[in-house]
């Protein structure tokens, strides 16, 4: 995709591609109010912020601290859209949290075997290791919100 649309053009696909795909799969963890088609404005809006904090740190700090930074950023801006879409802003601490260590854990494992492995598979698997604990955070933070929500009501 570098290739064909450049650094940002590869960018905007696949955050096109996290909201399309990614709001239909968690869509299906959603109660209430948010049900499909609304879940996918909250979750577009929440992993668009995520993006542009992961990739405002990573374009001005580069490298390795832009990427932790960027993990830790983006998280805490998707995390605020879920808490204030739910009602649960009071959890925002502990849900950012739970979304940058899931976050975290994918991005940099997966770096590492891409490293390892290499080429198209080592790409491959980091885009599976990334993908599934990335979902696995984000599931539990919407989660969390629900719960917290019901809780108090």
């Amino acid at each position: 995709m570098y290739r064909h649309l450049g650094l940002t053009g590869a960018y905007l696909v696949w955050t096109a591609l996290f909201i399309l795909l990614g709001g239909a799969v968690f869509g299906s963890l959603v109660v209430g109010r948010w049900r499909l088609p609304k879940f996918f404005l909250l979750y577009g809006a929440a992993f668009f912020l995520y993006a542009v904090g992961w990739t405002i740190a990573y374009f001005t700090l580069r490298e390795t601290p832009g990427e932790w930074v960027g993990s830790l950023a983006g998280s805490i801006l998707m995390v605020l859209v879920f808490a204030a879409g739910f009602g649960a802003l009071r959890l925002t601490v502990t849900l950012s949290a739970v979304l940058f260590a899931a976050n975290s854990l994918g991005y940099f494992l997966g770096s590492a075997l891409n490293n390892y492995v290499g080429g198209k598979s080592g790409m491959l698997l980091w885009g599976v290791i990334y993908g599934l604990c990335l979902g696995a955070g984000i599931g539990a933070v919407i989660q969390m919100s629900q719960f917290q929500r019901s809780r108090e009501l």
